[in-house]
This record gives structure tokens, C-alpha cells and sequence, in this order.
């Protein structure tokens, strides 16, 4: 029997996917107790959703998997810094651990931009870890930018 995909790697392989589909590559995983409880990637092109990043609906998933809107004890493992929308909805389900794989300078609301975790009026901050996987998720970010310039 083999060992379970990393969550990062899962992660990627939902950013891979999404790609696919023709959406940018970015991937999420919901971890519990090394459990995956969730896993998604972005999708608002093809549910014509704004809000239908990878992290909104990795989140939406494991709340319904554990009937509950906060995500107590969770880490959600992400191919790109989060932005200011994803950062909020990670803050108010109360994640526990974040961990992403790309920096994001232009959109990225945790080391970059608003640095929402730092401000006092956040609610909750999960401790951050990033640049897992960063060249993979990097490199695959900007080969698909590339293919459509």
C-alpha cells in the first residue's frame, strides 16, 4: 500500500486540473488530522462565480463534510498566496495553519498587499508557511498566463 499524495501535491493536482479547464491553476486542500477533508480548484469561470476560488470552495466543502462553519483544527494547503477575498474567508472559518506555494505580489493579501492577518481589526490569524512548492506552482502559473498572451 502507498503512502497518501503530500497535501500540497494534491493541491497541485487540482491547480493542474484547473488549468485544464481553462481556469487559472490554482488549487486548494482542507486538511483535518491528516485527513483530507476537501479539495478543489478554482472554477468561476465555468460557474460563472467570482467567488468560486480554489480556498472558497475547498472551505465551503469541508464545512459541509463536518457540519460546521468553522474549520477548528484545520489547515488548508493552497498553490498561491491568498488574495483578499480567499485571506477573509480563511480568517472567519477559523483555519487553523496556512500553507501556500506561490507568492502573489500583484494579488496576494497574507505577505503582500493588505496583509490582512497583521491588521487589528482580523478576527483570526492562522499561522502561514509559504513557499511550499513555490517553483512548481509558480512555473505552472506562468505557463498558463503564457499559452494565452
Amino acid at each position: 500500500m502507498s503512502a497518501a499524495p503530500a497535501p500540497m501535491a494534491l493541491a497541485m493536482a487540482e491547480a493542474r486540473a484547473a488549468a485544464g479547464r481553462g481556469e487559472v491553476p490554482v488549487g486548494a486542500v482542507v486538511m483535518r488530522e491528516g485527513r483530507v477533508l476537501a479539495r478543489a480548484g478554482n472554477r468561476t469561470l465555468e460557474l460563472k462565480d467570482p467567488t468560486a476560488h480554489a480556498e472558497t470552495l475547498a472551505i465551503r466543502m469541508a464545512c459541509e463534510a463536518i457540519g460546521s462553519e468553522r474549520l477548528i483544527g484545520c489547515d488548508l494547503y493552497v498553490t498561491l498566496e491568498p488574495c483578499p477575498m480567499c485571506a477573509g474567508a480563511i480568517s472567519f472559518a477559523r483555519i487553523r495553519r496556512l500553507y501556500f506555494a506561490a507568492s502573489d505580489p500583484k494579488g496576494g493579501a497574507v505577505e503582500n498587499g493588505v496583509r490582512l492577518y497583521a491588521s487589528p481589526s482580523c478576527h483570526h490569524a492562522p499561522e502561514v508557511y509559504g513557499g511550499l512548492s513555490e517553483r512548481e506552482a509558480a512555473d505552472l502559473l506562468r505557463e498558463f498566463f503564457r499559452e494565452r498572451r
